[in-house]
């Protein structure tokens, strides 16, 4: 469980998260919408502790994140970052292998090398573990990058905009594989997507935010209303159920 009571934080006197609080129960898929500057990075960031806590608390299983000791939190829980910056020369079985260092501290034992080759095999990329990463498209690099999360083995997964640089049929196929770590293996994801209808089809919950603060929080059918969409983006949406789904046609 991810637990996040009364967090503030503001940057050179701006305000970016305002008295956000929220509890995250263990397992499922919890999506993060909202737009540009709502704090949905700002957020996950914190509860990566990628920067220290300004105000309140946030605690994952228990553990407070500023508090406990990087190592014991890197066995818990794994981010994703938009800015990852990598070194060309690196193959693609060094990359996700890097998942490993909080277990292994570099030396890798044959349980790392069998969590390597299923982080590979999970995101379809054993033909191209032996390729360097200079020589990858963008969509694959971030492939890459979210199956060197995944080999981390921890129970939280946090991805920030997964699927920038996928085109909508890897972006599906994303979708797809996270749904099946969250169905098969019991693993909780926490991501921040753009795309509402990606949401809308594999989310369990979303968590919608704009200006700081928590607007709406609920399973997709509470959140993904024409009224509140209008609240979050400024503008009216259709809201359609097709087969069973929803469908949220958010173009003129």
């Amino acid at each position: 469980m991810i637990e996040i009571d009364g967090v503030s934080l503001a940057h050179r006197g701006t305000a970016i998260l305002r008295d956000v609080s929220v509890t995250l129960p263990k397992g499922g898929l919890t999506a993060l919408i909202g737009p540009n500057g709502a704090g949905k990075s700002t957020l996950l960031s914190l509860v990566a502790r990628l920067q220290p806590l300004q105000e309140g608390r946030i605690a994952v299983d228990g553990f407070p994140v500023d508090r406990t000791p990087s190592r014991q939190l890197a066995r818990i829980l794994t981010v994703m970052r938009q800015d990852t910056s990598l070194a060309s020369r690196l193959t693609v079985r060094e990359l996700v292998g890097f998942g490993r260092f909080p277990h292994s501290r570099g030396r890798l034992t044959d349980e790392d090398r069998r969590h390597i080759d299923a982080a590979l095999e999970q995101f379809d990329l054993t033909a191209l573990a032996g390729r360097d990463l200079d020589t990858l498209s963008g969509g694959q690099k971030q492939r890459a990058l979210v199956a060197m999360a995944f080999c981390q083995g921890t129970d939280y997964l946090l991805l920030d905009e997964p699927l920038n640089n996928l085109d909508m049929m890897y972006g599906r196929q994303m979708m797809r594989h996270l749904r099946g770590i969250v169905d098969g293996q019991g693993r909780t994801v926490v991501i921040v997507l753009h795309d509402i209808n990606h949401a809308a089809a594999y989310a369990d919950r979303i968590v919608a935010m704009k200006d700081g603060r928590i607007v709406a929080d609920g399973p997709p059918e509470a959140v993904l209303t024409v009224d509140r969409l209008e609240t979050l983006f400024g503008y009216r949406m259709r809201v359609h159920r097709i087969d069973g789904r929803l469908f949220v046609h958010h173009h003129d």
